[in-house]
């Protein structure tokens, strides 16, 4: 018995769809009856989308909404739901909008005064968090890395010193290139976990430092296929990273006259540290 809160309400609604990521079966009894319900499903590839809704006999009629045709597109779509019409939007695999398309038509949905309801479902970023053993207390989804040297460069001087886990998307194809890359300005030390073919048959999830990850992705040639998500552990202080002398007298000096806090500020800005590891040291060493 199918509960009354999942099926479609009666004011036309723009549905949000997880679908599978692999594994058919991750996908949820709610967004079945949605998808059986709907007047249209807007769908990223619709010749993959009919896959899925063959393979679960919903025969609902789809609209293709991509990439290349999104902002065009939407207008026709929100019309459709002023005039009563009820739409799932569905990507290819995963939650729309992470990476995908859906952000134009939930932007003028709501400018419209369209009602939006969202449902839960499968997502390769949360999954591959979950699993990773990295902090998952703060983190930072960063979409697919560059597809030029340069930019992924960039981007990870970006966030080298950034303490949060950051998370990205990677083709197969650049795989090898990527990881040289974040090995140039990460160092070899920085722990990294690969997460590839979430919930098929060949699921791998590796982490290790950087410069053993590239070994291990090496020794063999099937594990640079597949869908693939890369988690980096946030910057952590090492030891070689001592606080200098100078900079220690200048605090204990400094903390005469005004309080930890502020002396430690102080102190980073003459040095170029951080102020929370002086302020660390403070609490420990100075009365």
């Amino acid at each position: 018995m199918t509960d009354n809160k999942t099926l479609p309400a009666e004011v036309p609604t723009l549905y949000i769809v997880p679908t599978p990521i692999g594994n058919l079966g991750d996908i949820t009894q709610r967004a079945l009856d949605v998808l059986s319900s709907v007047d249209v499903i807007a769908a990223e590839d619709t010749r993959h989308t009919g896959k899925l809704l063959s393979h679960f006999n919903i025969q609902t009629k789809t609209f293709a909404l991509h990439d290349h045709n999104e902002q065009q597109k939407a207008q026709v779509l929100v019309e459709k739901l002023l005039a009563g019409e009820s739409i799932a939007l569905v990507s290819d695999a995963g939650t729309p909008l992470i990476s995908d398309p859906g952000y134009h038509l939930v932007t003028q949905c709501r400018q419209a005064g369209v009602k939006v309801v969202p449902l839960p479902g499968a997502c390769a970023v949360i999954t591959a968090l979950s699993a990773s053993g990295l902090p998952s207390d703060r983190f930072s989804f960063e979409g697919f890395l560059p597809a030029k040297s340069k930019g992924r460069k960039d981007k990870f001087m970006e966030i080298a010193k950034v303490e949060r886990t950051c998370i990205f998307y990677e083709s197969p194809h650049r795989i090898t290139e990527s990881l040289q890359d974040m090995l140039s300005v990460l160092g070899p030390e920085r722990e990294v976990v690969l997460a590839r073919e979430l919930t098929k048959t060949y699921e791998t999830i590796q982490g290790m430092p950087l410069g053993e990850l590239i070994e291990w992705i090496e020794e063999d040639e099937n594990r640079k296929r597949g869908e693939m998500v890369l988690l980096i552990h946030g910057h952590r202080e090492q030891a070689d990273e001592a606080l200098p002398d100078e900079a220690l007298r200048t605090l204990a000096i400094l903390t005469k006259e005004l309080p930890l806090k502020k002396a430690a500020a102080l102190a980073a800005e003459i040095y170029n540290l951080k102020k929370n590891a002086l302020y660390k040291w403070g609490l420990e060493n100075l009365d």
